[in-house]
């Protein structure tokens, strides 16, 4: 897959998906990966499982090759689904904070995100976090990271231009 330019998206994550992915990016250095649900994975907060997620994203949050698609940020919480950004910023902060601005990706989850809340609603909330950071980083997530992690081509006159990335 590196050999021919493609990457590959690994979803629903837990501790070991994302150990296996710092053994996968050690062996294949040249492979684009794209993390997907990241904000779905609990942060484990104790003994062994703390350690190892900590280790875990500490590592890939240093490999340029390490994508992560922001989706299925909207949850149950004991018993209810916020839908207000304190509910998921913490998340949202770590994520941020271990990958930067240039590695993560726009992705909807649609329609699965019906369950917890209507479309509208789900993107509302990413839209607040990321415009709150400035137009540029806003860009960033929401499109101009989707060319460096997809390499896709441009095939419709409507759509951005990746050359101007």
């Amino acid at each position: 897959m590196a050999e021919a330019g493609l990457s590959l998206d690994v979803a629903d994550p837990d501790v070991r998906l994302l150990q296996d992915v710092v053994r996968l990016t050690d062996q294949v250095p040249a492979l684009r990966v794209i993390i997907d649900h990241l904000p779905r994975l609990a942060t484990p907060t104790e003994g062994d499982a703390s350690s190892s997620y900590k280790t875990a994203m500490r590592e890939l949050g240093k490999r340029p090759q390490v994508y992560v698609k922001v989706s299925q940020v909207v949850q149950r919480v004991g018993g209810r689904v916020p839908l207000e950004l304190s509910a998921y910023r913490a998340k949202l902060d770590e994520i941020f904070e271990t990958y930067g601005p240039d590695r993560l990706l726009y992705a909807s989850d649609w329609p699965n995100c019906d369950q917890w809340a209507p479309y509208p609603q789900v993107l509302a909330l990413v839209q607040e976090y990321f415009l709150a950071k400035g137009q540029e980083i806003a860009e960033k997530y929401f499109w101009r990271n989707s060319v460096a992690a997809y390499r896709w081509a441009r095939r419709e006159p409507a759509q951005p231009d990746p050359a101007a990335v």
